[in-house]
C-alpha cells in the first residue's frame, strides 16, 4: 500500500525524557509507514535548548506561524535541581508559555473518553473542555528575591510620566514578583471562547477572582463582558446556549456538582491546574486533547501532561515501563487532521481518524497501560508495556486499513 504523501510541512517540536522516547516510537510504529511524514524538526530537548540559549524555541514558534499547524512532545521546564542534573547555563523559562506567548492563543483540552472507564466525579456523563488563555500571568512574570526594604510597583508611560503603587515594606528578606496581561490578548480569548463554543454548540462557562484582584482578574470579566453583549449574545441565544460568568472558586464547586458538557474558560495559571484535575477525574493525564488556537489561525497540538520522569529513570536502567501514550498520539492525529483540512488532503484527515479509531478499540477490548489498568471497570484488564501497547495499536490499525 503506497503511503500518504503531505502537501505543507508539520513543524515538529521533539521533547525529553520518556516523551522523547513513546515520541519516536509512535513515528516508527504509527505514523512512518502509513504516511510519508513531512515535518519542519525542532528539537526542544533541554539539552539542545540550553546548547542554542533557548533560540531553537523561538525559531519553532516563528515556523508556526510560517506553516499553520505545529505537533508539540513534552518538555522540561528546568528548576533549581533541573539545572544541575543537566548543567544549564541559565534557568530556561517553559518552551510552551514562549510559544504560546508568541501565537497569543487559547490553549483547549478536553478529556479522552473510552468506554469501561468512568470518571471519578459520578455526575460527569459528558467531557468538561478546559480553555486556558495562553498568554502572560505568571508564565511570563518577572520575580526578584529581595532583602529588606520597600518594593513598589512603577509604570512609566509614553510621556515619562510615573505612577507608583506601594507593594510592601519588608522587614526582612521576601520575594516579589510583577505580571502583565494585554487587552488584546484578552479580548482574543474571549472571542476564541465564544466561537469555539458556538462551534460545538456547548454551554461557555468564565471564573476568575475579581473580588480580590479587582482591577487585574475585573478587566478580564469586563471584556469578556463587553465583547459577549456587542458581538455574541445574539448568536448564542440562536444557538441555544449560555455564555456564564461566577467566580474561580464558585466554579470549582459547580463544575463538581455538574454533569459535564461544557467548556469551562480561564487564566492562565487556573487553566493550567484545573485542566490537570478535570482530566485525571475523567481518568488519566495521559487521556486528554490539547491545542493552541491563535487569533490569525494557527494551531499547535501538545499531550497535556510532563516527560514521565520516574518511567524516564527505570527506562535508562533497562527497565519495562507502561506508559500511557495516547495523548500524545492524539498530539499527532489532532495536527495531521488540521493540516489534512486546510491543505484538502482528505486521506491525511481520514488517516488521523483511523489511529484514533484504532488506539481507543485496543483500550475497549481491555488492553491498555498500567496508569489506566486500576480504573478499568469491565472485567480483568491486558496489561502491557508502551512498546507493546504501541505496537498493538498498529495491529488494529493495519486491520482496519486492510478493511
Amino acid at each position: 500500500m503506497s503511503k500518504i504523501q503531505m502537501q505543507t510541512p508539520l513543524v515538529e517540536m521533539d521533547g525529553d525524557e520518556m516523551t522523547r522516547v513513546l515520541w519516536q516510537q509512535i513515528k516508527d510504529e504509527l505514523l512512518s509507514p502509513f504516511v510519508e511524514l513531512k515535518t519542519e524538526y525542532y528539537d526542544l530537548g533541554l539539552p539542545e535548548r540550553d546548547k542554542t540559549r533557548d533560540q531553537i524555541t523561538h525559531d519553532a514558534a516563528r515556523a508556526i506561524k510560517k506553516y499553520g499547524v505545529g505537533v508539540k512532545c513534552a518538555t522540561i521546564t528546568p528548576n533549581v535541581q533541573r539545572m544541575s542534573e543537566y548543567n544549564l547555563h541559565e534557568m530556561w523559562k517553559s518552551p510552551n508559555g514562549t510559544i504560546r506567548a508568541a501565537l497569543d492563543g487559547t490553549v483547549f483540552r478536553a478529556p479522552i473518553l473510552v468506554a469501561g472507564i468512568k470518571p471519578a466525579v459520578k455526575n460527569w456523563c459528558a467531557p468538561i473542555t478546559i480553555a486556558r488563555h495562553a498568554y502572560g500571568d505568571v508564565y511570563k512574570a518577572t520575580e526578584l528575591r529581595v532583602p529588606q526594604g520597600k518594593a513598589e510597583l512603577v509604570f512609566t508611560d509614553r510621556e515619562g510620566k510615573k505612577v507608583r503603587s506601594a507593594i510592601y515594606d519588608f522587614e526582612c528578606g521576601g520575594v516579589v514578583t510583577g505580571q502583565y496581561n494585554k487587552d488584546s490578548s484578552i479580548a482574543s480569548f474571549a472571542r476564541a471562547c465564544f466561537n469555539y463554543a458556538l462551534a460545538t454548540k456547548q454551554d461557555l462557562w468564565f471564573s476568575t477572582k475579581d473580588t480580590i484582584a479587582k482591577i487585574y482578574d475585573g478587566t478580564f470579566k469586563e471584556i469578556f463582558a463587553k465583547i459577549f453583549e456587542e458581538e455574541y449574545r445574539a448568536k448564542f441565544e440562536e444557538a441555544g446556549i449560555t455564555y456564564f460568568y461566577t467566580l474561580i472558586d464558585d466554579a470549582v464547586a459547580r463544575v463538581i456538582r455538574s454533569r459535564g458538557g461544557f467548556i469551562w474558560a480561564c487564566k492562565n495559571y487556573d487553566g493550567d491546574v484545573m485542566s490537570d484535575m478535570v482530566s485525571t477525574a475523567f481518568g488519566s493525564l495521559a487521556m486528554m486533547t490539547s491545542v493552541l488556537v491563535s487569533p490569525d489561525g494557527n494551531y499547535e497540538y501538545e499531550a497535556a501532561h510532563g516527560t514521565v520522569t520516574q518511567h524516564y529513570y527505570r527506562h535508562l536502567k533497562g527497565e519495562t515501563t507502561s506508559t500511557n501514550p495516547i495523548a500524545t498520539i492524539f498530539a499527532w492525529t489532532g495536527a495531521l487532521a488540521k493540516r489534512g483540512d486546510l491543505d484538502g488532503n482528505a486521506q491525511l484527515t481520514a488517516f488521523a481518524a483511523a489511529l484514533e479509531r484504532a488506539s481507543l478499540a485496543v483500550i475497549e477490548r481491555g488492553t491498555m497501560t498500567k496508569d489506566l489498568a486500576a480504573l478499568w471497570e469491565n472485567g480483568t484488564p491486558n496489561v502491557l508495556s508502551c512498546t507493546e501497547f504501541i505496537r498493538a495499536i498498529r495491529e488494529e490499525l493495519e486491520r482496519e486499513q486492510s478493511a
